[in-house]
This record gives C-alpha cells, structure tokens and sequence, in this order.
C-alpha cells in the first residue's frame, strides 16, 4: 500500500464510486446482462465476464462483433432503465450514515453509470445525493483515466490532494491514483494494487472516513 498524499488541516473531501462501493447492484446487473445476451443468442456467463472488464461498446465489439453497437447498446439502456424503476437495490451498511454525516459541498459521486440511474437507485435506497454527481456523460474519458476525479474535484473546487476516493474495482483506483488522490479501498475481498488503505466493508471505513474529512489522523492509520 501506498504513503497518502495530502496536507495536515487542509480542507478535505470525498469521492465515492456507486456500484459495489455504496449500493450493492451486482445481481441487478447480473440480470440485466443476462437477459440482454439472451435477447442475441449469447452464452450470457461469457458476456458477463467481458462486461466487467470493459465499458459496453468494446463489450459489443468483443461478443457481437457483427451486430450494430448503436443498437446494442440501446438495447442495454432499455434494460437497465427498467431494473432502476423494478430491481431490488440494497445500500451496503454503513452508506447512510456516512453520507448523512458529511456536510454539503464536501463529497461527490463518481460513476461510470448515468446520473437518472444513480438518482433512482438512490432513491429506492433512501440514501441522500451530493450537489455534485459525475456521470459517463459529463466526461470524455472513464475511469480508469484520471478525468472523471479530476472533473469532480474541480466542480468542489477542491485540489487532488484534498480528496479521498472510495472504490471498489481496480480501474477506479487507477482512476483515483492517477488524478493523485489518496484511494482507500472497500468490499474487494483482498487490496487492491495501490489503495493507500483497504477495508474489508463500507462499514468499517466510516470513522476514518468522517475523521479524514475533518482533518483528524486516525491514530490506527497505516501508510
């Protein structure tokens, strides 16, 4: 793990990646790819396993490469916009109490999904929603570039070193590490590389990451 960025009783801010990180989607996408491989003849096992590694359309080119991405990708908005409005979502333990704890102006959203989706499960979830969200259409670029942290941090108005990101998978930490933010990681079973902290749940990060934000060291933080 690395030694975290940052400067002593500088004004502090936080980050959070959505799936996985605050909100538990991982059957409802599951589901949603599922039925979307069914619906062209897919292995949907197979189309899982490409989905998580990439964004959709380098999905579409690799299990159907003979198929319009412009369609496919319609198709897969279809599904995931009817998920929102009927799918169960759960909050992971620990995402509203920290949220509800962090003042306004202090902590964002950052996901590769679009912002209508966040703002449903979110509501379906009772947990609150920060002025700023940045979602796959506010930038060019997604993680694993710098971009959307980067994006976040300047509508806080905040500087990198100031920000803490919370994530889960591997390309949003390369995300966070590379806007050089500090990167605490949760849910993974194991660190991911380069997390400056790993927690093995949300809950477990919620004192650390309310005493970050305050600008308190937690005496039992590691480097």
């Amino acid at each position: 793990m690395r030694s975290e960025p940052g400067q002593p009783g500088a004004m502090r801010y936080v980050l959070f990646d959505v799936d996985g990180t605050l909100i538990d989607a991982v059957d409802n996408q599951r589901l949603v790819w599922r039925t979307w491989a069914e619906r062209y003849g897919l292995d949907p096992d197979e189309v899982y396993r490409v989905a998580l590694r990439t964004r959709p359309m380098e999905t579409f080119a690799q299990v159907a490469p003979d198929q319009d991405p412009r369609e496919c990708l319609a198709a897969l908005h279809e599904l995931e916009d009817e998920d929102v409005r009927s799918g169960a979502y759960t909050a992971f333990g620990g995402a509203s109490e920290l949220l509800s704890a962090l003042r306004p102006g202090s902590w964002a959203l950052v996901t590769s999904n679009y912002e209508h989706r966040v703002r449903g499960r979110f509501t379906r979830t009772g947990l609150p929603v920060p002025e700023v969200l940045v979602d796959a259409a506010a930038v060019e670029e997604g993680k694993p570039s710098p971009v959307p942290y980067l994006h976040a941090a300047a509508l806080l108005g905040a500087r990198p070193e100031e920000c803490l990101v919370i994530e889960d998978a591997p390309s949003g930490v390369e995300s966070g590490l590379r806007a050089g933010m500090t990167v605490w990681g949760v849910k993974a079973p194991v660190a991911v590389d380069g997390v400056h902290r790993h927690f093995g749940s949300l809950r477990e990060a919620v004192r650390d990451v309310l005493a970050f934000v305050s600008g308190r060291r937690d005496p039992a933080a590691r480097s």
